[in-house]
């Protein structure tokens, strides 16, 4: 559900550009001195590379010599390349889909199966496409990004294929039928491009077409119709979004037998407009700025968030409200909730079925799965059947022929398990479960809870051996996020428990403000000018973790990616006496310049402008780069990112490290040359870089 908004969660790119454009500070008049390491903007440059492997060469030379390293390696490589996982599968026609990659397939096999395979033990897979046969033919690293199918004939399908995980990827007609490129069918060169089947001959299509198609954040901001057997240049625009806007693009979605065809446009990350065609024109869907819409069924679903007055009565942020669509567009404006927060209970997410839709709650950052059906000209509510463990997340497999659905339960010590079940009916079906990849006898999980700066009190997850020893000893390491609504819940992390806990360190797992774990009111706490809020937070769990004796400054380390890794660069920078290591991957650092390099201009609703003077006064305070200090002491700090990444660009970590060694601290650095935003564009990369993180992590506080 909520498109638009899962896709910028999950995407969050623009075209991958190979220079920094013009070199020229932005933002208003400054007497702050010039970059000097405004050259590392440069991705593929000769001296930005050369300067990489250089700094690659020292970080291996010590981590990679740390007696944890190989046998952290190892041990990792083998859970990535167990047979024993999980393959997670999507539904399309008559097969259930899978993507794999093992020590055998490292790029990967898109493959099939039945439901009756399925549920065997050891399925009977049939490949469809084998990535390291297509990647030695063609002489390119591809790294797999999905397929779009046609439906409902489920005979052609659109893939996309990025060169070593970058998020920008092109796109290629295949026939799963006959499992082969489909000659002379539809075809993208490498972009930050989306296409949406219409019919068999026709697709809705937005890439970089030139000059002026792009907004300002890199995204398309022209959707156009494409016929078959047509140049791209001949493409009909059918819908158009501003220069300023973060996005526009049209989808075309089944639905109960309705084939609805939605332009949205999302002036900002956290706004859209949606309109859905009527005849030759898109008609627009009436609904606040902020909310985000979908349907199902024939209704239309507005999930707010922010307060909205309707006909008198004022709803809640983070409700989930229903109303007839075609009513709806004719003017009527008759709601009903499905869904009201409290609060500490929200909305994660919802699914459909055949007959019902699935309400995805969490209750104090624990799920409890809902069911809602419409019968008789009313809603009614049941509880999902969930195991009491651990998270559990319910998925329909195809709404429009089943009331079928997938749920996964998963929670730090207990093996991820897949379920299936048929709303309306009792009774789970276990599909199958993960191994224990790691030795969880003697370990548990407990919840606390720290009190912020401003009174606040913030949940946190600690997960250690029982009975022990609050001497202020125990090596200990804390994560979070805080950003962009995503809620952090408990899962089962093998690499963690593999190499951190089995060795006895200490987890914790803060809920901060800024995510999504108490729904839109929990994250707009923290955004703009309230973003302090999110980094008092984690310090206050840091404290109380040191108060009740679990650890010590020294003993404490810091993780995160992404805004994760600004989270934590900003904790380096404003309380470095609270921890003895941190560990910064694919970061945002640089927050005056971030909205000029990918994707940053679409995430000034999170974080605000710093072209602006207002808002970079507030922005300057938790620039990590801007507030590194000669005179401080930092606690040891490992920058890891990756050159592909054309989301987070490398520059953030790379110019943040070379600051740091030129006002003589010290910090590793270590830069994958591929693998896009997760670092990673295989499963021995993968094993490497989490290798490296955790031999740092061991020396530094044990």
């Amino acid at each position: 559900m909520s498109r638009a908004r899962s896709r910028l969660v999950l995407v969050l790119a623009v075209l991958l550009s190979g220079c920094a454009g013009d070199g020229k500070e932005p933002g208003p008049a400054t007497t702050e001195a010039p970059d000097p390491w405004l050259w590392l903007e440069d991705v593929g440059g000769e001296r930005s590379l050369a300067w990489v492997r250089e700094q690659n060469a020292v970080s291996q030379a010590e981590l990679e010599a740390a007696p944890e390293f190989e046998p952290i390696r190892r041990r990792l490589l083998e859970i990535l390349d167990s047979r024993e996982r999980i393959p997670r599968v999507s539904k399309r026609g008559p097969f259930f889909y899978n993507f794999w990659r093992d020590d055998a397939n490292p790029r990967g096999v898109w493959r099939r199966t039945t439901l009756a395979e399925y549920r065997k033990p050891q399925p009977a897979w049939e490949t469809v496409l084998d990535l390291d046969r297509l990647a030695a033919a063609e002489n390119e690293n591809w790294v797999w990004q999905g397929a779009n199918f046609l439906e409902p004939d489920f005979d052609r399908c659109l893939l996309e294929l990025s060169r070593g995980g970058a998020d920008a990827s092109v796109l290629r007609e295949f026939d799963p039928v006959r499992k082969e490129f489909v000659t002379g069918g539809f075809a993208l060169s490498e972009a930050k491009s989306w296409a949406a089947w219409k019919d068999r001959d026709t697709i809705y299509v937005g890439t970089d077409f030139g000059p002026g198609s792009l907004t300002t954040s890199g995204y398309t901001r022209v959707a156009k119709l494409w016929k078959r057997g047509t140049p791209l240049a001949e493409a009909r625009t059918v819908f158009e979004g501003e220069a300023t806007d973060v996005s526009v693009s049209v989808t075309a979605e089944r639905d109960h037998g309705r084939l609805y065809e939605l332009a949205h446009r999302e002036p900002t990350f956290f706004t859209s407009e949606v309109s859905v065609r009527r005849g030759d024109a898109f008609v627009r869907v009436e609904k606040p700025a902020d909310a985000e819409a979908d349907h199902f069924d024939g209704f239309l679903l507005l999930r707010l968030r922010s307060d909205w007055t309707l006909a008198g009565r004022t709803w809640a942020a983070g409700s989930l409200l229903a109303a007839d669509f075609e009513a709806w567009l004719k003017g009527g404006r008759e709601v009903t909730p499905l869904f009201e927060p409290t609060a500490r209970r929200c909305l994660r997410g919802s699914s459909p079925t055949r007959n019902y839709l699935i309400l995805n709650v969490l209750d104090n950052v624990r799920c409890r799965p809902e069911l809602m059906k419409f019968a008789d000209g009313r809603w009614t509510r049941e509880p999902l059947e969930a195991p009491d463990f651990g998270v559990a997340d319910a998925s329909g497999i195809d709404p429009e022929e089943s009331d079928d659905y997938f749920l996964s339960a998963t929670g730090f010590l207990t093996p991820s398990t897949l379920f299936f079940g048929t709303a309306g009916r009792p009774g789970l079906e276990k599909l199958r479960s993960l191994p224990g990849f790691f030795d969880t006898d003697g370990l548990e999980v407990s919840q606390f809870e720290a009190v912020s700066r401003d009174g606040t009190r913030i949940p946190y997850f600690q997960v250690n051996r029982r009975g022990l020893v609050l001497d202020g000893r125990n090596p200990a390491l804390l994560s979070g996020y805080g950003g962009f609504e995503i809620s952090l819940l408990p899962s089962y992390r093998a690499a963690l428990g593999a190499a951190w806990l089995e060795r006895g360190g200490v987890y914790a797992l803060a809920n901060i403000r800024g995510g999504g774990e108490f729904g839109p009111a929990w994250h707009n706490a923290a955004r703009k000018e309230n973003r302090q809020r999110a980094y008092d937070d984690f310090a206050a769990v840091a404290e109380d973790l040191a108060a009740r004796r679990v650890t010590s400054p020294e003993h404490l380390g810091i993780e995160g990616r992404s805004n994760g890794g600004l989270l934590v660069g900003v904790m380096l920078t404003q309380r470095p006496d609270l921890f003895g290591a941190v560990v910064c991957g694919s970061p945002l650092l640089d927050m005056r310049a971030y909205t000029r390099l990918p994707a940053g201009a679409s995430w000034i609703d999170e974080y605000g402008d710093p072209d602006l003077p207002g808002d970079w006064e507030f922005i300057r305070r938790f620039s990590p780069y801007h507030n590194l200090s000669t005179d401080q002491h930092y606690p040891r700090v490992l920058f890891t990112t990756s050159t592909r990444d054309d989301r987070v660009h490398p520059a953030h970590a790379r110019k943040m490290f070379a600051r740091m060694k030129e006002q003589g601290h010290d910090a590793l650095y270590y830069e994958n040359i591929e693998g896009g935003h997760g670092a990673a564009a295989n499963n021995r990369q993968s094993a490497f870089m989490e290798a490296l993180t955790y031999a740092f992590l061991w020396n530094e506080l044990k």
